[in-house]
């Protein structure tokens, strides 16, 4: 009887054991599963961002801008060097107009309008920038150093067709300049913002821009063909647009990371690199912190959310319920080139995931 009694023991500590080692490999196999499937819903994230920022910016692909070739389009200019040494990729208020900054690079003038005289420069505008939506708009233009202090008469006139080949210009600004230190260049702004407007109003009027920069000696100090050394001095302008505001709602979710052993759906952390992508032509943030959702929805009667079986047709694990998807969504201030080799700054919608739930 006591033998029986030692064996009936220890079967059953011997059955607890087995019970509860089945019990932990089978949440290590839960756990395993979780990984994989938030492995996977990183992995379409970034897949998603890559496709969402080309469609926003009406890209076919990535432009084809290498770092070679930022380093010489890239402009040492004030307003630049501002936006990039105090850069915040994020923009937190959304309820609010947004605005964005627009910077072109000028470029050699049209043929028709082109003489021996002319100095510079045609200025190609975005079709965002539209006459009643322009908040700013700065011509930019670099002056050569002088030898010694001196007052310089800066000059921008518009370029018009004229008889028999011959251009017509029309005084739009003048500015008396007093350098102050010899020896440096510097950087002058022109508001030129009702040229822009005229142009947009009637683009066929826009035959570019002449820019003199006359010292007392009747030298030009203006950059408008650059000289060896004189990359990213060449003319541009910088237009600061109002975006029309749009609201959203605003909801809670969970926040785990990446050692987190929860279920439920919830938010992680992801941070995307630009640089990993091959992506040079985005000037800045070269990487930012974007997020992704993960995690299981518990099962919710279709009558009483009837757009639930709308998300199971998407849902990769196949289960039936809803979905763990973003509920907000933050956008993030992003500098750029464009594919005409413009410098865009400005907003972009829905980058950041803020919360997560289930829908």
């Amino acid at each position: 009887m006591l033998v029986l009694a030692v064996l009936t023991v220890v079967s059953a500590g011997f059955s607890m054991e087995m019970n509860q080692t089945s019990r932990l490999l089978a949440e290590s196999g839960e756990q395993c599963s979780a990984c994989d499937f938030r492995e996977h819903s990183k992995q379409m994230r970034l897949h998603s961002i890559k496709s969402q920022i080309l469609s926003i910016l009406r890209l076919e692909q990535a432009p084809n801008i290498s770092r070679d070739m930022i380093r010489q389009l890239l402009p040492k200019a004030p307003p630049l060097t501002q936006l990039l040494d105090q850069y915040d990729p994020r923009v937190e208020d959304e309820d609010h107009a947004t605005t964005e900054t627009i910077i072109t690079m000028a470029t050699k003038p049209n043929p028709i309008a082109q003489d021996a005289l002319s100095s510079c420069c045609l200025l190609s505008l975005s079709p965002k920038i539209q006459p009643k939506n322009i908040l700013r708009a700065l011509l930019w233009v670099h002056l050569r150093p002088a030898d010694t202090v001196a007052t310089v008469f800066l000059q921008i006139s518009r370029l018009k067709p004229g008889i028999e080949g011959n251009n017509t210009r029309v005084r739009v600004r003048s500015l008396r300049i007093d350098t102050d230190t010899a020896g440096a260049g510097s950087w002058q702004s022109v508001d030129i913002k009702s040229l822009l407007q005229a142009w947009l109003r009637q683009p066929e009027t826009n035959y570019g821009i002449e820019i003199n920069a006359f010292d007392s000696k009747g030298e030009d100090r203006a950059v408008t063909s650059l000289e060896p050394g004189e990359e990213g001095l060449q003319p541009f302008i910088e237009v600061k647009i109002l975006n029309s505001p749009k609201r959203s709602r605003r909801e809670s979710g969970l926040n785990c990371d990446e050692e987190s052993a929860e279920t439920r759906c919830c938010r992680y952390p992801l941070t995307v690199d630009f640089e990993e992508f091959g992506w040079d032509w985005i000037i800045a943030p070269k990487r930012y912190r974007a997020n992704y959702c993960s995690g299981e929805c518990e099962f919710l009667h279709p009558q009483q959310y009837p757009h639930a079986h709308l998300v199971n047709q998407a849902n990769p694990r196949g289960t039936a319920g809803p979905r763990c998807t973003p509920t907000k969504m933050s956008p993030i201030n992003m500098l750029y080139f464009n594919r005409k080799e413009q410098i865009i700054y400005g907003k972009i919608p829905s980058m950041v995931v803020d919360h997560c739930g289930c829908s």
